[in-house]
């Protein structure tokens, strides 16, 4: 009796199981994913020359304090409400067209007030927002 060589067997790697595990995967973060359309604010932002900006008219000043406060010309809004602060927005700025608003938030004020300030001067159609800085002491003026 003749036997054939025994050749060795080349070993087989069986993908199957990691390509249903990879699909799995796939498909988990598929369902898990948040399809949530997140609105924005359009803004058209200046070239920063480093120089003050003096201005005729007075600019209309909303200051957002730490606790979420809100002060319209040294004004407290006594409530805050997006409805209440368009009121009072609109009341301050009387006839003027686009008024000069500038918006200064303390820093650990939360960001949601400091975008419904500015979502409600867009509502109004004012297009003249100015974000209020601290020159920081290695900047020279």
């Amino acid at each position: 009796m003749k036997l054939l060589p025994n050749k060795p067997e080349e070993p087989d790697v069986n993908l199957t199981p990691m390509i249903d595990v990879v699909f799995l995967l796939l498909l988990f973060f598929m369902v898990s994913t948040s399809f949530v359309r997140e609105s924005s604010l359009k803004v058209d932002l200046p070239e920063a020359s480093g120089e003050r900006l003096e201005t005729a008219e007075s600019p209309v000043d909303i200051v957002i304090q730490a606790n979420g406060q809100f002060l319209i010309n040294d004004e407290e809004l006594s409530e805050f409400s997006r409805e209440r602060l368009r009121q009072v927005l609109k009341d301050v700025v009387g006839d003027q067209a686009d008024p000069h608003i500038v918006i200064s938030a303390d820093a650990s004020a939360e960001y949601q007030h400091i975008v419904t300030a500015m979502d409600v001067a867009q509502m109004l159609g004012y297009t003249r927002l100015t974000l209020a800085t601290r020159q920081t002491i290695n900047e020279t003026p």
